[in-house]
């Protein structure tokens, strides 16, 4: 791999050279420059050298661990995956395991986050190319995660609440112990996670897959997210119930891909809703900003100071190339996110041992949130590895778009790197735009550095690493750890994933935080049966168990021959439905055609119909 500095444009600098020039710049100056150096003003030509050979140290080492470690980490995922993963016995197929660890902590658990954020990287790597051998995992990925859907847990059942669980037994059981559930960016992520397949597939003739196999899963997520995104929920370290912003962020990236999906597959009853439910959402996110210091507060609840790795995290994975450093959806290069990452990793400088010593404008060891106690409350590689890719994915930008700006909210994150920056916009042929998209590429390469020195030599991952002295600590072999790890070192050469639509999206001057419009129906179906047999309703919708016979809604036969039952249902939208007979495990459908009918705005409706 070449070096960055090896392509760095080097600033035009006369022999008399200011000390505020950091030490990237004077690097990139003395590649150039070297026979011209007469001296710096309190600083002597040795101790520049001195800085230089420690930049380059820096990225050679970045270089070195990101080639060793990709496979390892490759591996490391695969490993976590069932049937066959070497380390994840017992799992179905497709079902990823958190890690391995089976005592303190107990990981030996799927969860839906963790396994679609994973599977969101595979797929990744799958449709661009860099990896055509994982079809099979990714298919088995799908039929696993459709499995899941459908177990009736403690947070109800497919049409109850039950997309909101977090994790199940690896056997595609629910578990039942006490959790903090439920947790809502699950049905979110994993609906974008297939999203991009189901793109993918459509753009390779594959269309009718989508939707017939594909589409049904997705919607179930999706309606799930339309209807209770306003809800409260734990946060994505599963300790505050309240509102989270990476919980919201994801749901809104979720429904504008669904609604792009929906119109490309002629599903065009569900757009509306997605399109109102998204703009509410987004609006509500801008609510999150805390203008002084100015960060984006990660959960409304829990009694915590709000700067939290949770935000970090939505920054990567809200990430649209395309959608340049837009802060309505808190992409990377945004003043807001840029804002945030420098409070977020400011407030770890002082509290682990490990970062004793070290500068105020270098990398540093970061963890969940400040106040954690969890396992001694300590560092997380998957934290160091997003901050990393949260600088990478803006250093992209600033390459595409040919500039930077400096405002008023990201200037004290830019103010590290170059103490004389104003707030303007700098050009790429300009010395600032040199000296800090510099100084940022080796800040960045830092927190790699700083995962990579706490490594250890067979290159494993943990969950944690001890703030006290760096050694892995927690669940080891965590699934997560490796999938952060290869997305920043992708980032790091320039690899994105495609578009999503955060472009140009406008912001309502009013939020409306209430749930998509619902309306009541009652159904009533005049069958008669013999004893034994019971009738049920399902149909074309989540809450009509999208055609589920196992979760089907069992009707009341208190006014036999008439079957009823009442159901609130998506208003304006166009429903079809049948009933069933079920006698002893066997199913009888009523005949063709299926019954249809679009609910109304407002009030109740009552559909009467006979057993055909």
């Amino acid at each position: 791999m070449t070096s960055f500095f090896a392509s760095c444009p080097c600033e035009h600098m006369a022999s008399y050279i200011p000390y505020g020039i950091y030490k990237d710049s004077v690097c990139s100056f003395l590649q150039t420059n070297f026979p011209q150096v007469i001296m710096w003003r309190s600083l002597r030509l040795v101790s520049a050298l001195g800085l230089c050979a420690s930049a380059f140290s820096q990225s050679s080492t970045v270089d070195s661990y990101t080639s060793t470690e990709s496979p390892i980490a490759k591996a490391g995922v695969l490993a976590n995956i069932g049937p066959s993963g070497a380390k994840s016995s017992g799992a179905y197929p497709g079902v990823v395991i958190a890690s391995p660890s089976t005592t303190d902590p107990d990981y030996l658990y799927t969860w839906v986050r963790d396994s679609s954020l994973v599977f969101k990287m595979l797929i990744d790597q799958y449709t661009t190319g860099q990896d055509t051998t994982l079809r099979t995992h990714i298919d088995d990925f799908i039929t696993a995660e459709a499995n899941i859907q459908q177990v009736t847990n403690p947070s109800g059942t497919v049409s109850t609440g039950g997309l909101g669980e977090p994790k199940f037994n690896i056997n595609e059981t629910a578990f039942t112990g006490a959790w903090g559930r439920p947790q809502r960016d699950g049905p979110a992520l994993r609906s974008t996670a297939m999203i991009t397949y189901a793109n993918w597939l459509i753009a390779n003739m594959n269309e009718s897959y989508v939707t017939d196999s594909l589409w049904p899963i997705i919607k179930l997520d999706l309606d799930y997210v339309m209807n209770n995104w306003n809800e409260t929920t734990f946060d994505l370290w599963e300790g505050v119930d309240s509102s989270s912003f990476f919980t919201s962020a994801v749901q809104h990236r979720a429904l504008r891909q669904g609604s792009a999906l929906a119109i490309a597959i002629g599903q065009s009853s569900v757009v509306s809703g997605y399109n109102t439910q998204a703009n509410n959402i987004l609006c509500f996110l801008q609510s999150y900003w805390n203008p002084s210091p100015g960060f984006m507060t990660a959960n409304t609840g829990g009694g915590r100071s709000g700067r939290d790795a949770n935000t970090v995290l939505t920054s990567i994975h809200v990430f649209d190339v395309e959608a340049g450093c837009d802060s309505v959806t808190f992409q990377p290069c945004s003043d807001v996110a840029l804002s945030n990452l420098k409070v977020y990793v400011d407030s770890f400088r002082e509290i682990y041992s490990i970062n004793t010593g070290i500068r105020a404008d270098q990398a540093v060891a970061t963890g969940r949130y400040p106040e954690d106690v969890y396992q001694g409350g300590n560092p997380w590689y998957l934290a160091s590895f997003a901050v990393a890719e949260q600088l990478y994915d803006a250093l992209i930008v600033w390459s595409n778009e040919g500039s930077l700006t400096v405002t008023d909210v990201s200037f004290p994150f830019f103010q590290q790197f170059d103490s004389s920056v104003m707030p303007g916009t700098y050009g790429s042929s300009t010395p600032t735009y040199s000296t800090l998209t510099t100084a940022i590429k080796d800040f960045a390469d830092g927190f790699v550095a700083m995962a990579a020195k706490y490594t250890p030599s067979g290159g494993g991952l943990a969950e944690q690493y001890t703030r006290s002295d760096g050694t892995p600590t927690s669940a080891v072999d965590l699934t997560w750890s490796y999938a952060s790890a290869l997305t920043a070192f992708n980032a790091r050469v320039g690899k994105t994933s495609v578009s999503w639509g955060a472009a140009d999206l406008p912001v309502s001057p009013i939020c409306s935080t209430s749930k998509a419009a619902t309306v009541p129906v009652v159904f009533n179906a005049n069958v008669t049966t013999v004893l034994g047999q019971n009738i049920y309703l399902t149909g074309s919708v989540g809450a009509l168990t999208d055609w589920s016979t196992t979760d089907a809604i069992l009707m009341s036969s208190a006014d036999y021959p008439t079957w009823s039952t009442a159901v609130t249902l998506p208003a304006n939208t166009q429903i079809q439905y049948k009933y069933i007979i079920v006698d002893n495990g066997n199913v009888t459908w009523e005949s063709d055609p299926n019954n249809e009918f679009t609910t109304s705005m407002s009030g109740i409706t009552t559909r009467n119909d006979v057993w055909r």
